[in-house]
């Protein structure tokens, strides 16, 4: 009877180390899952922060290049305006020059017109005085040899002198409006002048008209 009151002790006392074991054993294991949720955590953590500090340095760029090309829009905007202002400022230089010069054209060409009526006008008072003269033909051809001075008088203040004609053509100074065959003279030579013609230094006002051999 002893004997079995003593096994069932042990009996117990066995289910009790069991249940220690078992609980022992139940918080060994709660404390692992706790320790792993930790280190989870910890990893979502530490990935959550990663990804807030990229998103802070996305935006950061962004406001960095966002800025940077409202400066460089400041800036086109600034030239754009600068060379407006200058495209203005030449136009306007440009349409006082057109102005101006097109003024002074006009005045040289007055006081040139000036020039030439100053010599002309004498001319013409002779020309009118011997109209309202009565006279015979000598005196006639008198005034008019006396108008030819005066013309040829204004013509040499005027630096204006007649195109020679005695030598050979020249299609810069004469214009032929007639062609002979005729051994007696040298080819190309001018044979007889139907109108004068006159120039101003180099410049030609009016070219001979010639008649001119082959």
């Amino acid at each position: 009877m002893f004997k079995k009151k003593e096994d069932c002790k042990n009996n117990i006392n066995e289910n009790d180390d069991l249940k220690k074991d078992l609980e022992d054993n139940e918080e060994e294991t709660l404390d692992d899952t706790d320790v792993q949720e930790d280190k989870d955590d910890n990893k979502d953590s530490s990935k959550n922060n990663e990804q807030e500090l990229k998103k802070d340095e996305l935006i950061k760029n962004i406001s960095s290049e966002n800025e940077k090309l409202k400066n460089e829009n400041k800036k086109a905007k600034n030239e754009l305006e600068a060379l407006k202002d200058r495209l203005a400022r030449v136009t306007a230089e440009y349409d006082n020059f057109r102005k101006r010069t097109a003024k002074e054209k006009e005045k040289i060409y007055t006081e040139a017109c000036e020039d030439i009526l100053k010599q002309m006008l004498p001319v013409l008072d002779n020309l009118e005085r011997a109209i309202s003269v009565e006279g015979n033909m000598d005196d006639l051809k008198q005034g008019i040899d006396m108008t030819m001075k005066q013309f040829n008088d204004a013509f040499k203040k005027l630096n204006v002198e007649e195109i020679p004609t005695d030598g050979q053509f020249d299609p810069h100074i004469h214009s032929a409006v007639m062609h002979i065959e005729d051994e007696s003279y040298e080819e190309n030579s001018i044979v007889e002048v139907f109108q004068k013609g006159y120039k101003r230094e180099d410049k030609v006002i009016r070219p001979s008209m010639v008649k001119v051999a082959n």
